[in-house]
């Protein structure tokens, strides 16, 4: 049984993340998704707390799978923790381009398969047989920029799903950042 598991800091989560959970579970037939917002990521800073980051993750994701913090900083520190069955550790083609960087890659494929969201028509290459493309229409969203709006007081209701917009305003997020 194929395992999805899809990783980072939502800081806040938008309509491309969903979108690519979506995605993959359909086209690389994943059984299960669990996202996991990392509370300490060890590779950029936050701005929201942990807990509202989970909580406009669980309101983001609901329906599709669990959402759980995630107390490990790295990847391969996280999957070896974990005792996921046959997972699927869901990326973006930009983050596949710095997989080389990340702590202990070569661990992290031996743990999971990546599954790897590009835009159509482009192919990254990769010569691992553990690394699966699979093409999502692109979502020219990122959460620096939906922060950048709020700060701003411009709308954010397209970019993402109504619950997570409706609780940032609640919970006044990003307005000083």
């Amino acid at each position: 049984m194929a395992v999805g598991v899809f990783g980072g800091a939502f800081d806040p989560p938008h309509n491309g993340h969903v979108a690519l959970a979506r995605t993959a579970m359909e086209l690389l037939g994943l059984e299960e998704l669990h996202v996991t917002v990392v509370v300490a990521p060890g590779h950029k800073e936050t701005v929201a707390p942990a807990e509202s980051r989970l909580e406009l993750a669980r309101l983001a994701f609901a329906g599709l799978g669990t959402v759980e913090p995630e107390l490990y900083e790295y990847t391969v520190d996280a999957l070896e923790a974990h005792d996921y069955e046959d997972p699927v550790f869901l990326i973006g083609a930009d983050e596949l381009e710095d997989f080389p960087t990340w702590k202990e890659p070569e661990r992290v494929l031996e743990l999971a398969r990546l599954g790897v969201a590009t835009r159509p028509g482009y192919r990254p290459e990769t010569t691992s047989p553990r690394i699966e493309i699979f093409e999502l229409e692109p979502h020219p969203i990122t959460s620096s920029e939906i922060r950048e709006r709020v700060r701003r007081g411009e709308p954010i209701d397209e970019l993402v799903p109504g619950a997570v917009a409706a609780r940032i305003a609640e919970l006044g997020l990003y307005k000083d950042t």
